[in-house]
């Protein structure tokens, strides 16, 4: 087992630059001083890079998806840049950002550009989610927009009685039944974030979804036995993380660093708390399985998704350390590792999108955020 170690050690061994030793610093600075100030500068880089990069507009990288907007300013909001009396461009900059991703609402409540080729519904599910959780972080957003956003998603939860049921999948309108993990813990994040907003509801009743069923969802995603014990897939169809055949010769989906923590999110969302032995089981494959260097079984694929849910995940249950691992030490001082020399972070692996700086920037800076 690894020795604990403080923020201020972990980004030392990241390689900051912290001047003399321990034992000869000034009595008057302490090591979380220097530890937090390196994470402020950090994300003052990524801030800056964020600015530098928003169009005219208020987009950032794609028009046609929201939720690439929508991640910076949720990013930039949490950043702390906005409440300096001097950060009138941060502010500017949230402002349009909220502007463009409420431009893009749908009579249905959503936030998507219709694409036809996918049903017509432009990944509903998935923008609509980031960008709820995104307008309501900004505190920008009129309540009726929220509202209606929080209708388009509980009405996309999938029921029936097969596997599926209970989970979301990318589109509310698709032409095939569809769910994932991923896109489950998006909805339940943004569904879970702004709940209070239905006490302000004034015409008909209030909109939740149906959190038992997505709980079963979850859970038959996670494995009970084997090396992956604790461990959830993707969803039950799609080997995103390979297969495994067991001794008897049955095939089954490989579980992954970033959808155990889906899982642990979801779980959390749906009301368990670190006590639950699902929750229990899902933190000990977590332990066993401990890595900022990768996402366990995905290697680089989706690092910095797996960076943001990692981090969601355990702030949200409340947990400190992982096997002995101080995650917030760790983990702060690997992405500080990996931030570029122009204030980005992004991956060399395209999968998911995540050759886009402003994509993995938007995923760090939210990471760091939770870490200081």
């Amino acid at each position: 087992m690894k020795k604990i170690v403080s923020l201020a050690a972990a980004v030392a061994l990241a390689g900051v630059v912290w001047g003399e030793g321990l034992a000869e610093r000034s009595s008057d600075v302490s090591t979380s001083d220097l530890a937090t100030s390196a994470v402020d500068t950090a994300i003052e880089r990524g801030v800056a890079y964020l600015l530098s990069q928003q169009a005219a507009d208020g987009h950032w990288s794609d028009p046609q998806m929201p939720a690439l907007t929508a991640l910076p300013v949720w990013a930039l909001c949490g950043s702390g840049m906005a409440e300096r009396s001097s950060a009138v461009a941060t502010q500017t900059a949230i402002a349009a950002g909220v502007r463009f991703v409420l431009s893009t609402q749908r009579a249905d409540g959503g936030f998507y550009v219709p694409k036809p080729g996918r049903g017509g519904s432009g990944l509903g599910n998935y923008n609509t989610s980031v960008c709820l959780s995104s307008l309501f972080v900004s505190g920008q957003a009129p309540t009726p927009a929220l509202l209606k956003a929080r209708e388009y998603i509980a009405s996309s939860q999938l029921t029936g009685d097969d596997t599926l049921a209970g989970g979301f999948g990318y589109d509310k309108a698709s032409r095939r039944r569809y769910a994932d993990l991923s896109n489950t813990a998006y909805a339940l994040d943004a569904l879970h974030r702004t709940a209070a907003l239905e006490e302000l509801r004034t015409d008909g009743k209030k909109v939740d979804v149906d959190w038992d069923k997505a709980l079963a969802f979850v859970e038959h995603l996670m494995k009970t036995e084997g090396p992956d014990a604790g461990g959830a897939a993707y969803n039950d169809r799609t080997p995103q993380g390979g297969t495994v055949t067991n001794a008897n010769g049955t095939v089954a989906l490989r579980a992954y660093g970033s959808m155990t923590y889906a899982a642990v999110l979801s779980m959390c969302h749906a009301d368990l708390d670190r006590g639950d032995p699902r929750v229990r089981q899902a933190l000990a494959y977590c332990e066993q399985h401990w890595s900022v260097d990768e996402n366990p079984g995905m290697g680089n694929q989706g690092l910095y998704y797996f960076y943001d849910i990692m981090a969601r995940a355990l702030a949200a249950s409340g947990v400190r350390e992982v096997g002995g691992h101080d995650w917030r030490a760790e983990l702060a001082a690997k992405v500080l590792s990996l931030q570029r020399a122009d204030g980005s972070w992004a991956n060399a692996n395209n999968r998911f999108w995540e050759a886009d700086p402003v994509l993995c920037t938007s995923f760090a800076l939210l990471v760091l955020e939770l870490c200081r």
